[in-house]
C-alpha cells in the first residue's frame, strides 16, 4: 500500500486496483511503442530492432489478452465492458447505485483500451508480413502474396501507424484533462497499483500466486510468438 500526504477519509481505505503485472504490462507497452516509432522512422539498421521490438508487443498483446481473463479484479474485460446505457451515463455525468466508473478504466477508458488493443493486433499482423521492397520483410512474408504484403505494409506504415499515434495523443490529453479539470490522478494509481476508495471496493488480488501466474502466461506468450516467427523460417 501506499503512504499519503493526507489522512485518508473516514470510511475509506488503500484498494488495490492494478495487479503489478497488468503495471508492469503498462509501463513495458509503452516504452515499447515510442521504440517501435523511433526505429521504424530511423529504419535502416534500425528496423532489425524495430521487429525485435514487434515481437515483444506481440508477446505483451497476447499476455494482456489472457490476462484480461485471469487477472486482478479490474484487470479483467468482464469488469470494463460497458454496454451503450453505461457509455451515455457516464458522459453524461449521471451514475446510478452501483457504477464505478471511477476505480478501474471508466467507459471512455475502456473503449481506448479496447480499441488499442484491436489496432495493435492488427499492426502485429501486417508486420510479420510486411515487405519493404528494399531489403526487410516480416517472417511471414513468404506465407502471403506479393500484393497482400504490399498492401499490409502500405497500412502498417500508414493508416495503423496514424491511428496508434492518435490514440496515444488521446490517451495523453485524457490524462492532463482529468488532473487539471477533475482532480483526478490516473498515473499515480498505474505506478503504486493503489487507490484511496470506499472499503466496500473489492480491490485485485496481487499475492505471490498471482504474480507467478503471470509469469506462466508471459513466458507461454512469449514461445507462441517464436512459434508463430519460425512458422516463416
Amino acid at each position: 500500500m501506499t503512504e499519503t500526504s493526507t489522512p485518508t477519509p473516514p470510511g475509506e481505505r488503500a484498494v488495490r486496483v492494478w495487479d503489478l503485472p497488468t503495471r508492469l504490462f503498462h509501463w513495458a507497452l509503452a516504452v515499447a511503442l515510442v521504440a517501435q516509432v523511433i526505429t521504424g522512422k530511423i529504419g535502416g539498421a534500425a528496423l532489425p530492432w524495430h521487429f525485435r521490438i514487434g515481437y515483444c508487443i506481440f508477446a505483451l498483446i497476447v499476455f494482456r489478452l489472457v490476462w484480461g481473463f485471469i487477472g486482478g479484479h479490474w484487470s479483467r474485460f468482464k469488469s470494463f465492458i460497458y454496454g451503450p446505457a453505461s457509455m451515455l451515463r457516464y458522459l453524461r455525468n449521471r451514475q446510478v447505485a452501483g457504477d464505478l466508473f471511477h476505480v478501474g478504466h471508466n467507459p471512455l477508458g475502456s473503449a481506448s483500451v479496447f480499441a488499442m488493443l484491436g489496432i495493435l493486433v492488427v499492426q502485429v499482423a501486417t508486420g510479420l508480413v510486411a515487405d519493404d521492397e528494399i531489403a526487410t520483410v516480416g517472417p511471414l512474408n513468404r506465407l502471403v502474396s506479393t500484393s497482400f504484403a504490399l498492401s499490409a505494409t502500405a497500412w502498417h506504415k500508414g493508416a495503423g501507424f496514424g491511428i496508434i499515434v492518435t490514440l496515444v495523443v488521446l490517451h495523453i490529453l485524457a490524462i492532463v484533462f482529468y488532473r487539471v479539470r477533475r482532480r483526478q490522478d490516473l498515473i499515480g494509481p498505474m505506478f503504486s497499483g493503489d487507490k484511496v476508495l470506499p472499503g466496500s471496493v473489492p480491490g485485485s488480488v496481487d499475492d505471490r500466486m498471482s504474480r507467478v501466474r503471470a509469469l506462466a502466461v508471459i513466458v507461454a506468450s512469449a514461445g507462441l510468438v517464436a512459434a508463430v516467427v519460425k512458422l516463416g523460417g
